[in-house]
């Protein structure tokens, strides 16, 4: 029997109706750039110290030494959320006396910032922190914030891929964009922190389903070689693009409301797509829905000019179909035997580890020496050449090694960023766009070798999965920016270890390069690590047949 691939090969790999659905689903994916490092602005933390009342009866002296100097993840600097105590201050600046030469300042009794804060408007107008105080005692709910967005994104990535394999990958496609871009709308109007999370953490499900259901609608629509491509050059430019505006928007847009006001209405250019981008044939064919899937091919043909075949699936090949495809795949599938268990718990950490790098790289751009604008638009601009990077490696060089070796380029680089002297911030900022150049290329390839690993019929659950299981990282990796509070080079120096951990891990997962999409397991079970210990074991029973034979024929 033809496999999918076979079956459409009279279309051509890069015709228009190819060309019409890359480019569309492509341009679906900018608003996640958007979205997805929003946070880095919209939860900004400015510099920041306590406020006195305006009546305070204090000399001019007193109001400058009436914050203490502490010390700050190796830095030292004025206190952000401690004060002198202002009765005392008031009566040493009533007797004349001065500060540090009449009065020892570090004797004196400190208090918390009773009358909020003052905040440096030099780089945010406005942000959440400042809206709401999210500062000292409060300042867990920063890295909160952003924690539950990806919570939300764990979510939808969970969701959507079981609903698009039992809906369809356009409807839920279109769904959760609507989703994405509604309620960040209705986030624009927060009236207290917990709204505004709850808001984030639903945007948040909406962003990466739209994500993941785009990849795979691609993946299943496009040819081998396109295929690649589009998951390289593809998806991943465009989410960078998006990305790469961020810091535009938020450079020229300094308040948080109109910010995140901006952001959402490109969504609404999505809509229109809906009447360019077909369901995938593939997924219509595993649900026996053949005319469908012969609707939509014949019309690819159309669109590019070809003649179809009168027909397209004969009498034995859509029995035969319906026999091996038209089943209902659950989350256990994934674990269904050993191999293909040992398989998925592997590629799950592998996501998890690469997610905490990739996200925790990304969010720390504020924290890293010079204009936090300009190196949140390096950050996003150094994924450019990753993915090209990537897709060449894609093209010529198995999935394990190229991913193995640019998870040891990306986490050894962070290693190093400990060893460079404190003057050389060009130096360090440098160390870390390599980093993330390389754990970046290494994050794309992986939707890629997730999807050339499973079968249609589990396809978008399993990149689904793996896709939950990095947003557990994601989740993670803002707590590991909020380490930079303690020691500036704790993030690095675990982010770093846990890459080039996951780089030896890599290694022993079995390898996809060159094998056509597996329609069923029994052809997921084909793939080189599986096929090896099969074929080792097959020639070993046939050695024990044979030596048996022998034997007999003795006696």
């Amino acid at each position: 029997m033809r496999d999918y691939d076979e079956l459409i090969g009279f279309l051509g790999e890069w015709g228009p109706f190819q060309r019409l659905v890359f480019f569309l689903l492509s341009a679906s994916i900018v608003p996640n750039g958007f979205n997805g490092m929003s946070a880095v602005f919209l939860a900004g933390v400015p510099e920041h110290r306590c406020r006195l009342p305006p009546g305070a009866n204090l000399s001019r002296e007193w109001l400058n030494a009436s914050i203490p100097r502490e010390v700050q993840g190796g830095r030292e600097g004025p206190s952000r959320c401690r004060r002198y105590r202002l009765a005392a201050l008031a009566n040493f600046s009533a007797l004349g006396l001065q500060p540090g030469r009449d009065v020892d300042l570090s004797r004196l009794e400190q208090e918390k910032c009773l009358d909020g804060w003052e905040y440096s408007r030099e780089l945010y107008r406005s942000t959440i922190v400042t809206e709401w105080n999210l500062v000292c005692d409060d300042d867990w709910k920063t890295p909160l914030t952003t924690s539950l967005f990806f919570v939300g994104v764990l979510t939808g990535s969970f969701i959507s891929g079981q609903l698009s394999d039992r809906y369809g990958r356009k409807t839920i496609l279109f769904a959760t964009m609507a989703v994405q871009t509604s309620f960040s709308f209705v986030q624009v109007f927060s009236t207290s922190w917990e709204m505004f999370t709850v808001l984030f953490l639903i945007v948040g499900m909406g962003q990466i389903s739209n994500y993941v259901v785009a990849f795979i609608l691609g993946t299943e629509i496009l040819g081998k070689s396109v295929r690649i491509i589009f998951s390289t050059l593809g998806v991943c430019t465009f989410f960078a693009i998006g990305y790469m505006l961020l810091p535009l928007f938020a450079y020229f847009i300094r308040d948080w409301r109109m910010l995140l006001l901006a952001l959402t209405v490109p969504g609404l250019f999505c809509i229109p797509l809906w009447w360019f981008i077909p369901e995938s044939p593939r997924w219509l064919i595993s649900q026996g829905r053949f005319k469908e899937a012969e609707i939509i091919i014949q019309k690819a043909a159309k669109t590019n000019g070809i003649v179809a075949p009168a027909l397209l699936f004969d009498a034995t090949e859509m029995q035969d179909l319906k026999l091996q495809q038209q089943q209902k795949a659950y989350i256990f599938d994934l674990f269904r035997n050993q191999n293909i268990a040992v398989v998925t718990v592997m590629s799950l950490i592998l996501w998890m580890l690469t997610s905490v790098g990739y996200f925790g790289l990304s969010l720390s751009t504020p924290n890293l020496h010079g204009n936090a604008y300009v190196n949140c638009f390096l950050s996003a601009v150094v994924e450019v050449p990753a993915y090209i990077f990537a897709w060449l490696l894609l093209r010529t060089l198995p999935r394990r090694y190229s991913i193995s070796g640019t998870l040891f380029l990306g986490g050894g680089v962070v290693l190093f960023i400990q060893l460079v002297p404190a003057d050389l911030h060009v130096l360090s900022v440098f160390l870390v766009m390599l980093g993330k150049f390389g754990i970046t290329a290494a994050f794309s390839m992986l939707y890629v070798y997730t999807a050339e690993l499973y079968p249609t019929l589990v396809r978008n659950m399993a990149v689904g999965a793996a896709s939950m299981s990095s947003r557990v990282g994601s989740i993670i990796a803002p707590y590991f920016v909020y380490l930079d509070a303690y020691d500036r080079f704790l993030p690095y120096m675990l982010m770093g270890s846990l890459t080039v951990l996951i780089g030896i891990l890599t290694l022993f997962l079995p390898e996809s390069y060159g094998n056509p999409l597996p329609e069923t397991f029994e052809q997921m079970l084909r793939v080189k690590g599986f096929r090896s210990r099969r074929h080792s074991n097959h020639v070993r029973s046939s050695k024990e047949i044979e030596d048996t034979k022998t034997q007999i024929t003795r006696f």
